[in-house]
């Protein structure tokens, strides 16, 4: 069956006029959701919503508008059936009971936020300024924090202070008056600064004390070497990982509890250096029984002129797959490079 012509030139026409918005409305979704493959999911949702209303478009508003309209339409009611996701600093303060292994929280318990890898979004690169500024908007610290907003109000504050839309292109978007958007903003400023004082200034991922800390970092698990550590992290560092409720908070507690229940042998660990949430960080592969190396995970640092401040790490076999790697690892390691 051939399809109409009329019909095929609808579909060029609107793939001309949305397509060049597609990224930064995953990383839109994104940061509404907390969840990299259901962002993925939204956004199909958002152009086939749009495809199907696009012949009633009548540019009262901008393409571009229009389609953020849709798009955060499409995360709200979605978020209206999900539970906020977390890491574990989100749930309760650092450990610092009695000594004990890491224990993984029940599924049911709690829904973990998921990193974004820097490809799903990456802008061109001869665009320097729209390269930091899609950095900056998916870092960690804000993604995390943005999910203790109740749902309209981290779309007022990502509409408002993230995309730089005016008051009343936001009231467009989500169908209210600017006083309710002003309104929404002002209390949801107020609840990003009860959560925490500014976060630190990250080095971009590029820099090259960005990646030597990356790469001590890395070293320090595959040689099982956790004296390494004492060089990357800072004395204040802070160590999560999902889906673990307990996290450390200090050099000496998160170096303690790598060295006697993470770190293993040497060779137990190899990493690929990559990039997510506009951060340094590494694809984790762990060495099984059969003595293959599978995805375990990934690793996002937060790292600062003085060492790395914060390190989340996500243990889903299925991140492999999502940065462009294999689920197993060849051995000895191949010079792999995802995001670079």
């Amino acid at each position: 069956m051939t399809s109409h012509p009329r019909a095929a030139s609808d579909r060029d026409r609107f793939a001309a006029d949305t397509e060049r918005f597609r990224r930064e409305l995953l990383a839109h979704c994104y940061r509404m959701v907390g969840s990299a493959h259901d962002a993925e999911d939204l956004v199909q949702e958002t152009y086939l919503r749009a495809w199907r209303s696009y012949a009633g478009f009548e540019g009262r508003a901008s393409m571009r508008t229009w389609l953020y309209r849709i798009a955060t339409n499409v995360c709200l009611t979605a978020l209206g059936s999900q539970r906020p996701r977390m890491v574990p600093s989100g749930l309760a303060g650092p450990y610092d009971g009695p000594e004990r292994a890491p224990s993984p929280l029940a599924q049911e318990q709690v829904s973990w936020l998921e990193p974004l890898p820097d490809v799903w979004i990456a802008p061109p690169q001869d665009d320097p300024e729209a390269v930091t500024v899609a950095r900056e908007s998916v870092r960690l610290a804000l993604i995390a924090s943005l999910q203790h907003l109740p749902a309209r109000q981290r779309a007022i504050l990502i509409l408002r202070d993230v995309l730089a839309f005016s008051a009343a292109e936001t009231a467009e978007v989500l169908d209210t008056t600017t006083a309710a958007v002003k309104s929404g903003l002002q209390r949801a400023r107020a609840r990003l600064d009860e959560l925490g004082p500014e976060p630190d200034t990250l080095l971009e991922p590029a820099d090259p004390r960005a990646r030597a800390l990356l790469d001590g970092y890395i070293a320090a698990f595959e040689r099982s070497d956790a004296s390494l550590l004492e060089h990357v992290l800072r004395a204040d560092a802070t160590l999560e990982a999902t889906p673990f409720g307990d996290w450390q908070a200090g050099r000496v507690a998160c170096i303690h509890i790598l060295d006697s229940y993470v770190l293993g042998a040497p060779g137990d660990w190899r990493m690929v250096a990559t990039t997510a949430n506009g951060q340094p960080a590494a694809l984790t592969y762990r060495r099984d029984p059969d003595g293959v190396l599978r995805g375990y995970g990934a690793v996002v640092l937060a790292a600062t002129a003085t060492g790395i401040s914060r390190v989340i790490a996500f243990h889903h076999r299925s991140l492999a797959a999502a940065f462009g790697l294999p689920d197993v690892l060849a051995d000895p390691v191949e010079p792999l490079r995802s995001g670079q």
